[in-house]
């Protein structure tokens, strides 16, 4: 496609730079948890004056841009789009961006960030058209769309896996007894990562020995504005009584525009999902941990806390599933009680799992260690493979299956419930 735009002057950079802080304002509008990344756009004319704007509403809906132009109308020709992501040039359920945005007649369009999926190449058909692209870096709109460009990168949620333990890496005593092994100070740093991950994942053995309720709470005990979807993941069912066994056959599923902002999608037709104002609960009735990635991507989650006991973690370890360790480190020692790493099948020391340190904080008396894995004989890079061979796959299903069977829990590091 090929065309001729007439080139009218370009808004003030002042301008620019109000309209990118906008657009990043709207793109907050959209839905959390989506399968769309949350997109803004506003439009305008060569004085610097806005003349339409508009955000992504979620899946199936019209993109921020084509919202931005409806709200035009015939003021969008000669106008510059401003948008915190590069313009989709993919047909799907809706039109190209980049096609829309030529029709109208825009002559300039300048965008944040690329699109690394599929969908992208919207600036290289604009350029084809005549329409001048400028790529302007603005860090809130990559905060905007980080979770969901990592997991289209990876192909899947981002997982991290979260520890609490004592400085020789127990998660309880001998006798059993773990509250509390860490800080006040790291027990509301936990709820408050969990505000910020799509997703929180336990296994049925440590629902049912610890009854957590997996919600973000402050100090007080109340709940946080944004929460999670809390995912038990196992075949057992969970009691009516406990805090995660409110699922229920034949509730709602959470959908696109309901009010949790939930995306729906296609699971087991034996998953259990029910949803209130503590958030909604997927029960996920399989031991595949690629399967629980893969269903929980096509509900919207972006990113994955693994909570509970090490053997849920260890499976989604060995099958290359762990981006990141997430680890809260109290300056104690045991001796003895069952440790925070379960056996990863790693026999000689050149074989060890190496581990990047990201960045260290100070949590009370507290360490919080924030780690990402390394290539290596025990995983691939960043933890993920592209590819998973039958002998990973059947060991890491195997492993989840031992994590939510009945006789087979080891105590977790549940120590925010």
């Amino acid at each position: 496609m090929t065309g001729h735009h007439t080139l009218h002057p370009a808004p003030p950079t002042a301008a620019v730079e109000a309209a990118l802080n906008r657009a990043v304002e709207l793109a907050r509008c959209g839905p959390r948890h989506d399968r769309n990344p949350r997109v803004g756009c506003v439009l305008l004319d060569p004085e610097g004056v806005t003349v339409g704007e508009g955000f992504h509403a979620g899946h199936g809906t019209p993109h921020a841009e084509a919202v931005a132009l409806a709200a035009a109308g015939g003021s969008a020709r000669g106008t510059t789009a401003v948008v915190t992501l590069e313009p989709c040039s993919h047909h799907g359920r809706t039109p190209p961006c980049a096609d829309a945005l030529v029709a109208a007649g825009i002559t300039q369009v300048v965008y944040a960030g690329a699109d690394p999926t599929h969908a992208g190449g919207g600036a290289r058909v604009l350029r084809e058209a005549g329409v001048v692209v400028r790529e302007h870096r603005h860090t809130g709109a990559e905060q905007v769309v980080a979770d969901w460009a990592r997991a289209a990168t990876l192909g899947r949620p981002h997982v991290t896996w979260k520890v609490a333990s004592t400085l020789d890496g127990r998660v309880a005593a001998a006798d059993g007894t773990s509250r509390w092994i860490t800080s006040p100070e790291s027990r509301a740093e936990a709820h408050r990562v969990r505000t910020r991950v799509g997703a929180v994942v336990v296994g049925t053995g440590t629902a049912l020995a610890d009854d957590p309720s997996l919600t973000a709470r402050d100090r007080a005990g109340r709940l946080l504005p944004d929460q999670p979807l809390r995912v038990v993941v196992g075949h057992r069912d969970l009691p009516a009584g406990s805090r995660l066994g409110e699922t229920r056959a034949g509730e709602m599923v959470p959908g696109e525009g309901n009010a949790d902002g939930w995306s729906s999608g296609e699971g087991p037709r034996d998953d259990q999902v029910s949803s209130s104002r503590e958030g909604p609960v997927l029960h996920l009735r399989t031991h595949d941990p690629a399967q629980v990635l893969a269903e929980l991507r096509g509900r919207g989650v972006h990113s994955v806390l693994l909570e509970g006991g090490p053997t849920l973690a260890g499976a989604f370890w060995r099958a290359g599933l762990v981006d990141e360790l997430l680890v809260h480190l109290a300056p104690a020692l045991l001796g003895a009680g069952p440790g925070a790493v379960p056996d990863l099948g790693i026999g000689t020391l050149t074989d060890a799992a190496r581990l990047d340190l990201v960045d260290v904080d100070r949590l009370g008396p507290d360490l919080q260690l924030r780690l990402r894995s390394v290539p290596g004989p025990a995983t691939t890079r960043n933890g993920s493979a592209p590819t998973h061979s039958a002998a990973s796959a059947s060991t890491g299903t195997a492993a989840v299956h031992a994590a939510s069977s009945e006789h087979a829990h080891t105590p977790s590091d549940q120590e925010v419930p």
